[in-house]
């Protein structure tokens, strides 16, 4: 297991930094399993390093795409898998260990074609605000996944919401909740959001 400051979506990439010797130990072992991977889980509270963090109990799979060898760290590439939530924490071997079981998969319904699309458009027109405040987590023009189920956490991970309105979107327990979601929260926003820019704007427009 492996806890962040931050939530993973599934379907969604993950990049790390590893130099903690606990991690780095975890990553050793998973490059001896024929498909790596760890769970991710957010930090509600505290600070990872060191541990005596306090842990979220839902969480998602990392599996790991590629590992690049630093001086005294590692670069790990990973993508979202699985929903998992976690029955027990054990103890640490040196790293975060946990018996878990994974959620159910949302399931697509061709009925949800127009909510996808409209929250698509609003996550959009967010991300773009977004950029001009240098604060997207992606382009804004980032290309989807043709697989619904896959585009839809893909949004939810390209809006630019905070960690704690992402982890209730990991929650979710339908993918019409996901997709009303997504719009709820960015519309939301989305006032606060355009103040935002308009203030950006005018204080640049105000330098010589």
């Amino acid at each position: 297991m492996f806890p962040l400051g931050s939530v993973l979506l599934p379907y969604t990439p993950l990049v790390l930094r590893v130099f903690e010797p606990r991690y780095l130990t975890m990553i050793g072992r998973l490059l001896d399993v024929e498909d790596p991977e760890f769970g991710v889980v957010l930090i509600e509270r505290g600070l990872e390093a060191g541990g005596g963090d306090q842990r979220s109990s839902v969480g998602t799979m990392a599996r790991i795409l590629q590992i690049e060898a630093g001086a005294a760290d590692l670069y790990v590439v990973a993508v979202g898998g699985e929903r998992i939530i976690v029955d027990r924490w054990g103890e640490e071997d040196p790293h975060p260990v946990a018996d878990v079981s994974t959620m159910a998969p949302l399931v697509w319904d061709e009925a949800l074609t127009p909510l996808h699309r409209e929250a698509e458009q609003v996550v959009r027109r967010l991300a773009t605000l977004a950029s001009v405040l240098d604060e997207a987590r992606w382009d804004p023009g980032t290309d989807l996944s043709e697989d619904p189920v896959e585009s839809s956490w893909q949004l939810a991970a390209i809006a630019p919401l905070g960690e704690y309105d992402r982890f209730r979107l990991l929650n979710s327990t339908s993918l019409g909740g996901l997709l009303r979601g997504i719009l709820d929260l960015c519309l939301e926003e989305e006032p606060a959001l355009i103040a935002r820019v308009a203030d950006a704007r005018d204080s640049g427009a105000g330098n010589p």
